[in-house]
Parts: C-alpha cells; sequence; structure tokens
C-alpha cells in the first residue's frame, strides 16, 4: 500500500490546484470561488519518483456540525486521522489568518506528522505572508506556487523522509483489461438526491461521502475501493465512483453545476458498469432516460436501481410502469436489468453488485468465430435480406472485432443499401441467441473495395 498524504487548509487556499498538479491531471474541480471542494478525494501522486496516495479535502470552517460547511469539515478531519502525513496549506500573499492559527493549534493536537506549505508564493508580495507563517509553530515553511509549479524540488525534500519505502516491498498486482478479478469499475449516476452518496457510503459501512438533505451536494466524482464479500464468502475488489446529480440541461445554469456535471460523465466514460439511481418516491422520469440513453451510447454496461423502494407503496404497479417506461424509452436495448433497493436499510445491496459483476462479464464476452458464423447463417436463413430495386444485398460473414462494449464488423456487398431494420434485427439476434443481453452492441457495416470503382 502507498503512504496517505492529506492537503488540508482553509477554503481557496490552492489545495485542489495542487492535487492535479501531483496526479498530473486535473480530476478536481477547480475554481476562484471558495468552497468548491466539498468530499475528499483520492488520488496517485507522482512527484520525481515519490509515489503516494494524495488526499484533497474540503476548505476548513468553524462551523456548526450540523451545517453543510460542518460536515464538510468531519470529512476532512476524517482524512487526517487516517493520512500518514497531512500538507498545511496557506495563502502567503494573504497572510496568516485567524482560521490558519485554529487549523494549526488543531494539526499540532494530531498524531499525523505536518508539512507547511505557503502557496502562491511567486513573487516578492508573497515574502511576508512566508516569513509570517513561522509564527504557527510547524517548522519552517515551504514556500510553493501549485498553478505554476514552482517548489517542487523543495516539496519533495520535505516528504522524503516521511514517505520513503524499502525497496523489497511486494509490488501490486497488475491486472489486463479482460481479468475477471480485476476491481469492478462501477459509477453510480442519477438526478439530484437520488440517494447515490448515501448508497455508497451503506456499502463501505461508513460515512465516507458528504451526504444531508440538500440536493446538489456531491460535485467532484469521488472514486473509492472497497471489497465486496458475495453469499460464498470470495472477496472481490470493486472501484465506486460516486457523481454529481445530473439535472436536465436547460436548468443547469451555474458554472460549477456545469464543472461538475461534465465531470460526472467523463466517470461515465471510466467505468465499467454504471448503475442509474432512481429515487422510486418520484417514479421515472424524462431526465432519467436522457441519462440512460448517454451512458448507453458511450457503449457502458448499464443496471437500472430503485431506490428507497421501502417507502414505496403500491410497488408492483410502480415497478410494471418504470420497467414499461425504460422498455419505451430505450428502443437500443431491451431488458436493461431494474434492482429495488434501499440505501437507508441495505435492502437489494449485495443482489445489486451481484447483478454488475454477472453484467461486466457480459459486456467482456467474446463469442468464436466459429459459433458466430454458425448463428449468422441460421440468420440469413430464417430472414434472408432484402433486395431493393431488385438488387441482392450479399452478406458474406460476421466477425467480433472488440469486447468492452462487444462491437462486431459485417462484411458483404452493397452495405449502404441494407435497411435499418435488417441490422436492428441482427443487433438483436446477438443479444438473444449469443447471450449478450443487455449489454450495447456495436455492428459496423464494411464492404469489400470496388477496383474498378472509379
Amino acid at each position: 500500500m502507498l503512504p496517505t498524504v492529506a492537503i488540508v487548509g482553509r477554503p481557496n487556499v490552492g489545495k485542489s490546484t495542487l492535487f492535479n498538479r501531483l496526479v498530473g491531471k486535473k480530476l478536481a474541480l477547480v475554481d476562484d470561488q471558495p468552497g468548491v471542494t466539498r468530499d475528499r478525494r483520492e488520488g496517485e501522486a507522482h512527484l520525481l519518483g515519490l509515489d503516494f496516495i494524495i488526499v484533497d479535502t474540503a476548505g476548513y470552517e468553524d462551523e456548526d456540525a450540523n451545517s453543510l460547511p460542518g460536515r464538510m469539515r468531519m470529512q476532512t478531519e476524517a482524512a487526517v486521522e487516517n493520512c500518514d502525513l497531512a500538507l498545511f496549506m496557506i495563502d502567503a500573499r494573504a497572510g496568516i489568518t485567524p482560521l490558519d492559527e485554529e487549523i494549526a493549534r488543531w494539526l499540532r493536537a494530531n498524531d499525523a506528522p505536518v508539512v507547511l506549505v505557503a502557496n502562491k508564493a511567486e513573487g516578492k508580495a508573497a515574502d511576508d505572508g512566508v516569513m509570517e507563517s513561522f509564527s504557527l509553530g510547524l517548522g519552517e515553511p515551504i514556500p510553493f506556487s501549485a498553478e505554476h509549479g514552482q517548489g517542487m524540488a523543495d516539496l519533495f525534500q520535505a516528504l522524503l523522509p516521511y514517505l520513503e519505502k524499502e525497496d523489497d516491498e511486494p509490488h501490486e498486482k497488475e491486472f489486463y483489461e479482460d481479468d475477471e478479478s480485476a476491481p469492478l469499475k462501477l459509477a453510480i449516476v442519477g438526478r439530484p438526491n437520488a440517494g447515490k452518496s448515501t448508497l455508497i457510503n451503506r456499502l463501505l459501512g461508513e460515512n465516507r461521502l458528504l451526504t444531508g438533505p440538500e440536493a446538489g451536494i456531491t460535485r467532484d466524482s469521488i472514486a473509492v475501493d472497497w471489497m465486496w464479500i458475495s453469499d460464498e464468502g470470495q472477496e472481490r475488489p470493486v472501484r465506486l465512483i460516486d457523481t454529481a446529480g445530473m439535472r436536465k440541461h436547460a436548468k443547469v445554469q451555474d458554472k460549477l453545476e456545469k464543472l461538475a456535471v461534465t465531470d460526472g460523465l467523463n466517470a461515465v466514460n471510466f467505468a465499467e458498469v454504471v448503475v442509474l439511481l432512481l429515487d422510486s418516491t418520484r417514479g421515472l422520469e424524462a431526465q432519467d432516460l436522457r441519462i440512460a440513453d448517454k451512458v448507453l451510447e458511450e457503449g457502458r454496461a448499464l443496471v437500472v436501481a430503485l431506490n428507497k423502494w421501502d417507502t414505496v407503496e403500491h410497488g408492483s404497479a410502480l415497478y410494471q410502469g418504470i420497467k414499461q417506461a425504460l422498455f419505451d424509452g430505450l428502443a437500443q436495448v431491451r431488458g436493461v436489468p431494474i434492482m429495488t433497493v434501499s440505501a437507508a436499510t441495505g435492502k437489494g445491496l449485495d443482489d445489486l453488485i451481484r447483478v454488475a459483476f454477472e453484467t461486466r462479464t457480459t459486456w467482456s464476452k467474446r463469442v468464436s468465430t466459429g459459433v458466430l458464423n454458425r448463428w449468422f447463417e441460421s440468420a440469413l436463413e430464417a430472414n434472408p435480406p432484402p433486395a431493393p430495386g431488385g438488387k441482392r444485398i450479399k452478406l458474406r460473414y460476421i466477425t467480433q472485432a472488440k469486447t468492452r462494449p462487444p462491437g462486431f464488423i459485417l462484411f458483404g456487398t452493397r452495405l449502404d443499401d441494407l435497411p435499418e431494420s435488417y441490422r436492428r434485427y441482427l443487433v438483436n439476434g446477438i443479444r438473444k441467441e449469443l447471450g449478450f443481453g443487455a449489454v450495447p452492441v456495436r455492428l459496423t457495416l464494411r464492404s469489400a473495395k470496388n477496383p474498378f470503382g472509379k
């Protein structure tokens, strides 16, 4: 396991900018306004050959524990309790504030060692703030610029004594794409307040993600590694990805909400299986179908979960209504798994994870060329392709080009004239006869080039 470093500090001092620089990607949302980060976010950091887990935290604020800022502070406190080292970041240009002094007192009372980072230290305007930070009693500050990357070598020297590892430590296991033992990348998506973060917290057995009655609490897409234990006692790794609630596009005006939704869509691309979480008390809405359509368009495997099922009356009628609406609304994929769950009580969550693993197996499936073409011949025999304008369309053979999602290439002549209805007939046959169920299936048509075409 890599050592863990948590970045802490008051709002808007540049924590997320440093996080993004250390992981080498723009994973955390960054904006000029304070309070952008709410949950703690983890990533693999690389600093001049030093590898560690870096944790971005919400800005530390002195608020009531029941308020949203207070609950954010509790997430930050949990990050420091579980880290090997805390990076305390201040804004050198603004100087030391009373809140900085309070955070310093709290850090001194904790067991984790602390490295003090004076950010925004480029230029002479920050010199006074750097000198003033000695008064925090946390040792010599590192003058730093997260935005411009200045001070990386000094940061490396400060971290090295705490994060050095022995050379003989075992390396982490490597996984291949189609390896069934690889962690399941499972993203939870849906409208605001559907219970996505609550569901993940219930699976983990801890308040890892910020939750509450306010809609739109989650902004960053947060990935958490977890081990699921099946009914047979088998341990299977899962990477759970929480995403921001996705409202109808026309309603999204706030810049931060737009960034959060874009981040959520990127998380869908990273995932293997996506759970669309619905609030059963509100039923299925047009926005849910739009989200589902986007997931399938990206080629991800989809599972629908009806949350808050323990509070529903007339459940059978509601279930059948939602099932029919999905059948009508997702014409390209019929029979998507629909699970009933309760994030509050944990009911149905084991079945949800089991179905997600089964769906990934189907999504990763490869059919042998022999089996595929035997099915193809029988499909053509049962329903030969049409002959538009009296000219015959000749379908020669089919092959599976890829998995995750399954992709097939159909070879023949005059394929430009093949009706969409016949293409759907073949795709539906692949799903039904070859066991691909409700995962997205791609069928590409390819005609042989005519050497005399020009």
